[in-house]
């Protein structure tokens, strides 16, 4: 069993002090729970006599009938619910403790406490939404920005689900005219075109790579751009680290080599998220410590979503700078923002020379906070305006699995008809490809993968 029948309550708001919690009950005895614990003032009669989609105001009562609270609930009947099940949510005044006492009552009055995901596991067995659709929830409560939110929504609504069908239907298609030419061979069936299976298997194999590169943009927009600010000492990186963060992080002074470990912090800019780190000034040094630092900072260069190369304007390029730029040439798969900063001085850097071999630069004065909104208009033309058509979505660990899995046998599956295999066993390595993808929608799924699915829910949802 995927979960036991029985009827389950949690908080589902925050655990914190505010204006109200609502408690959530599910199962075939939500109901039958709620008239031994609510008192209908508003109207007459208990909650199991009120018609779903409704509310009533009234009283929260001890199993003595004695008054605990005041507050509203709200009656949703099977199967037109969250869970598709019974569903009674309570909402009651935000204090940490009467919200706590209240689902002690409701405990002691038949209901077991929910586990983590529980509610929303529940919604996906009885089919009110897919497996994606199920794992867009945690992403919207945790989404951070409109970008992220507007994607995980649409994967709510049903979009990855239905972008994964198109091509599961499309192999299903495919099994079927091979299974019949291979299993009734004496029935008039035409033989399947090698040439036409060949175009099509190469179009299903290009988009689900293409859906399986939207991880990458995923996981940037939910868990934030890795981000270092870079520079020879005294460029202005401390600077421009405390106007991004808005207070200040670094400590910023003339004495070159201050900044000498990494100062990291999350900001805000616009719709993205940065996981900014303030590195040590990148130079020759034979301080030990700095020198320490200086490693450390490299490092986190080379496993970078996003460098800002900061360049003094009021400088001639020197060999720290040329240290730099050489570094940043090297990377591959990272984006790079090259900022001259101290715009407000007269102008000694050779600008040609780094628009040369920057593709993307502005100026900046960190210290006047001038130029931010330009860095802002870079970025999201960076990682907010992707070439994608499948930009409207979101792709998580789990599922870019599956889709590497299908990707990786459709791949097989095209060598094997290319290389004069049996259409017997290219319909093997075909049936593996569309598990795959059927595992990523949950139509065949198994108890081990629901579980872990819906552990890193949160109880209450």
């Amino acid at each position: 069993m995927i979960y036991e029948d029985k009827t389950i309550a949690a908080i589902s708001t925050p655990r914190a002090a505010g204006g109200i919690s609502v408690i959530r009950i599910s199962g075939e005895n939500a109901i039958k729970i709620a008239d031994k614990v609510f008192e209908c003032i508003s109207r007459k009669g208990m909650p199991s006599e009120m018609e779903g989609y409704s509310c009533a105001y009234g009283n929260v009562v001890d199993e003595n009938g004695n008054r605990m609270d005041d507050g509203v609930i709200t009656v949703y009947r099977t199967p037109r619910s969250y869970t598709g099940e019974d569903v009674v949510e309570i909402s009651c005044h935000g204090g940490i403790y009467i919200t706590e006492k209240i689902l002690r009552r409701i405990s002691e009055a038949g209901a077991y406490p929910a586990q983590a995901g529980e509610f929303t596991k529940r919604a996906y067995i009885n089919g009110k939404m897919s497996l994606t659709q199920a794992e867009s929830v945690m992403d919207i409560i945790s989404a951070e920005g409109s970008a992220v939110y507007r994607r995980t929504r649409s994967v709510k609504e049903g979009t990855l689900f239905k972008r994964i069908k198109v091509y599961s239907d499309r192999i299903v298609k495919i099994l079927g005219q091979i299974g019949a030419w291979v299993d009734y061979p004496e029935e008039d069936i035409p033989e399947i075109g090698e040439e036409g299976l060949i175009r099509e298997l190469t179009e299903i194999s290009g988009e689900l790579r293409k859906i399986s590169a939207v991880y990458d943009n995923t996981r940037i927009l939910k868990a934030g751009i890795e981000t270092v600010i870079a520079g020879k000492p005294n460029v202005g990186k401390s600077t421009l680290m405390n106007l991004l963060a808005g207070y200040e992080k670094s400590i910023v002074t003339d004495i070159a080599g201050t900044t000498r470990d990494i100062v990291e912090e999350s900001v805000r800019l616009g719709d993205i998220v940065l996981r900014l780190s303030d590195t040590a000034g990148l130079r020759g040094s034979e301080d030990i410590i700095e020198g320490i630092g200086i490693k450390r900072a490299e490092e986190k260069i080379k496993n970078a979503d996003l460098i800002i190369a900061v360049f003094d304007n009021g400088e001639a390029l020197n060999d720290d700078d040329m240290r730099l730029i050489k570094m940043c040439g090297e990377l591959r798969n990272v984006k790079i923002v090259a900022c001259i900063n101290k715009s407000d001085r007269v102008g000694k850097i050779d600008r040609e020379y780094i628009e040369d071999r920057f593709k993307n630069v502005i100026d900046i004065s960190a210290e006047k906070g001038e130029g931010l909104d330009n860095l802002q208009r870079i970025l999201e033309k960076l990682f907010l305006e992707n070439e994608s058509v499948y930009d409207d979505i979101t792709v998580n660990e789990r599922q870019k699995i599956c889709l590497d899995r299908a990707f990786g046998f459709v791949e097989e599956a095209l060598e094997a008809l290319k290389g004069g295999v049996t259409m017997d066993a290219v319909n093997i390595v075909l049936d593996d490809a569309l598990n795959s993808l059927l595992e990523l929608t949950g139509e065949r799924v198994n108890e081990a993968v629901i579980n872990e699915v819906f552990s890193h829910f949160c109880v209450g949802k």
